[in-house]
């Protein structure tokens, strides 16, 4: 009784959608209003029993997964490539810290906010230093977000000579 609702409601909202539109796809949305309103509401129901079938994208996600675990073991990264990530990632998040001690006025006060970010800062790589990595690896990622937003798109605001 319910799915009759549920099927009417579709079928008032695709009327609704096929009034808004003229031409072929008026004519594809009648026709499928059409074969809605002759097909009878119990073969909807046996349908809506029987379980979906796997779509295109499906197929695509389970063939990427199988080829991913086939491919594992030669895409291992290289120890020392984990290595070096690891310490750039460290050498940047210390470079940052250095650059919010920069950045602290020296009268400032316990509550000034560049004095509080600091301290955040701090206390972040004392208690986690692999987060307060993590943490400015994103704050990298908005910033370099922030600026490619104020540059012109392509094309635009650059002299080119005529």
């Amino acid at each position: 009784m319910a799915e009759d609702a549920v099927r009417q409601r579709f079928i008032d909202a695709l009327a609704r959608r096929a009034a808004a539109h003229d031409g072929p796809v008026r004519q594809i949305l009648d026709a499928r209003l059409k074969a809605l309103r002759a097909e009878p509401a119990e073969a909807v129901a046996d349908t809506a029993a029987a379980p979906p079938s796997r779509g295109p994208l499906a197929a695509l996600v389970e063939h990427i997964a199988r080829h991913a675990a086939d491919a594992e073991p030669h895409v291992a990264e290289l120890k020392t490539a984990r290595y070096f990530r690891s310490t750039w990632s460290r050498l940047s998040a210390d470079k940052r810290l250095t650059q919010s001690l920069a950045s602290v006025p020296p009268n400032a006060g316990p509550l000034h906010s560049q004095q509080l970010v600091h301290r955040a800062l701090l206390l972040m790589r004392e208690l986690s230093p692999a987060y307060l990595q993590r943490f400015m690896s994103q704050v990298d990622t908005l910033l370099w977000l922030e600026e490619a937003g104020r540059l012109p798109p392509a094309g635009e605001g650059r002299g080119r000579a005529r």
